[in-house]
């Protein structure tokens, strides 16, 4: 398929079939009137950005120590802030406030880089998203599995034998995706969006709140400067592997940028999308930072070297247990929420791709109008039901084999931190601002890059060799 056009249903409406007709269109696109705000970015990026990761910070920051942890923490939330105001500004182009809109991050690497980099770009951005769609559908089945073993150790006693599979849970998790997959687009999931963010602080304010009480209760951990101790905690060969597995872990707790772009198009036109953007990213980064920096500082003074891989699911906490499986809980609602921020944009370029294939095919465009009491009524699209159905099912699959957390949010980390995140921001952002190749800033730029292109190859290794030992020790659909 040649590249100019492949790069056609790049530049389709993502919600095309999906909007009235009648509607007065304001936009300067012929796209529907974009209703976006500082409100609705930020929880958009904060409900992408604060994850169930959030509670791995804990063991991440154990196995660099007091001065690497934070340090590493700070560096990541600098790097990803900064260039997201880069990527902000190549929504347009060529110019980043009257310049043509790019709906997608796929159209703004092809607007701006052109040739193979957008194919790659593709790849890098929608592997990521199906990455994190797993990774989400396996946390929110552990939490499950957590609350129950929770009420198991607190009827029966700490020594109970309350092993459950998590298989269960995940596929009720999946019967809600498939409920709220039939949301159209990006466009109409800000309320979710909302709801997950408010869940997000929820269970991280409860692992800060329980870390406290238990420094208060017990004293700090057994901690140290330079974390996990060689010869006492872990042998030298997995204190390297940890910490290399740390850095993935830190780096996709800070990565949003495969949806911001498609964020960004949700924005009023007025102020400046770019503008808003890079405030709402601003916004977005401190909070989590943060929040990050609390949860991870404290968790690792509560548990100090044997810092659980998640404070909540990892039995770090059995009481309050009524409060531990709230937490829990709240993990749930916040993963099936951004479960559809990560989807939306992979559902959006799968219906686009087919529509510009298959042109003529009416099961691609027909949709069917149904009356749901309280909703009104709903466009139901049997290609989409089908469509949709199939990825959440798939995903579903995927993630009762591979049922690692730590190991495989690190190897997600790893793997797309640096092209998605650094890489085509910085490429996208000096050839628009046309900066001088070899001056100070194309060399300072370009070094940032190099050293987060290490950091990502380090961290995917990392988490590589953890799940080689994961596999090793697991036979899949059994129970835990």
């Amino acid at each position: 398929m040649e590249l100019p056009n492949m790069n056609i249903f790049i530049e389709e409406s993502l919600d095309r079939a999906h909007y009235d007709q009648d509607r007065k269109n304001s936009e300067d696109d012929a796209r529907i009137e974009r209703t976006g705000t500082v409100l609705t970015a930020t929880a958009h990026i904060i409900t992408g950005v604060i994850g169930s990761g959030v509670l791995s910070l804990a063991w991440a920051i154990a196995q660099l120590g007091w001065i690497a942890g934070p340090a590493t923490l700070l560096a990541f939330a600098l790097i990803t802030w900064f260039c997201s105001t880069l990527l902000a500004d190549c929504y347009r182009s060529p110019d980043p406030i009257n310049g043509k809109r790019n709906h997608t991050y796929m159209a703004a690497v092809k607007a701006n880089l052109g040739g193979v980099k957008v194919h790659l770009c593709g790849l890098a951005q929608y592997l990521m998203l199906i990455g994190v769609t797993i990774a989400y559908t396996i946390t929110s089945a552990i939490s499950m599995v957590a609350v129950r073993r929770s009420n198991c150790f607190h009827k029966n006693g700490p020594h109970a034998k309350c092993n459950d599979s998590p298989n269960s849970y995940m596929i009720i998790f999946a019967c809600i995706q498939l409920v709220l997959s039939q949301i159209p687009n990006f466009h109409n999931i800000w309320g979710l969006s909302i709801i997950a963010a408010i869940m997000s602080f929820a269970y991280s304010f409860i692992g800060l709140g329980l870390s406290i009480a238990r420094i208060a209760e017990n004293g700090v951990g057994r901690t140290s400067l330079t974390g996990v101790t060689i010869g006492v905690d872990v042998s030298a060969s997995d204190k390297v592997w940890r910490v290399f597995q740390s850095l993935g872990n830190i780096a996709s707790a800070f990565t949003y940028s495969m949806v911001l772009i498609e964020i960004q198009d949700t924005l009023k036109s007025s102020p400046p999308e770019n503008k808003v953007m890079k405030k709402s990213s601003l916004i977005g980064v401190i909070i989590t930072t943060i929040f990050y920096m609390l949860c991870g500082v404290c968790g690792y003074a509560a548990f100090g070297n044997n810092a659980p891989g998640n404070m909540l699911t990892g039995f770090g906490f059995y009481n309050p247990y009524w409060l531990v499986d709230i937490g829990n809980i709240c993990i749930a609602i916040h993963l099936i929420g951004a479960y559809q921020v990560f989807s939306q944009p992979i559902f959006g370029f799968v219906e686009s791709w087919s529509r510009w294939k298959w042109p003529g095919n009416s099961i691609l465009t027909s949709e069917h109008s149904i009356s749901i009491p309280f909703f009104g009524a709903y466009r139901l699209s049997f290609f989409r039901l089908a469509c949709r159905t199939s990825y959440i099912a798939l995903t579903t699959f995927i993630a009762m084999i591979f049922p690692f957390f730590n190991d495989f949010v690190g190897l997600v980390g790893g793997i797309s931190f640096w092209p998605l995140t650094v890489y085509f921001p910085v490429e996208m952002y000096v050839k628009q601002a046309k900066i001088p190749r070899f001056s100070s800033s194309w060399f300072w730029l370009h070094v940032m890059s190099f050293v987060c292109l290490l950091a990502s190859l380090l961290a995917a290794v990392g988490s590589l060799q953890g799940l080689s030992h994961d596999f090793g020790n697991y036979h899949p659909f059994k129970n835990t």
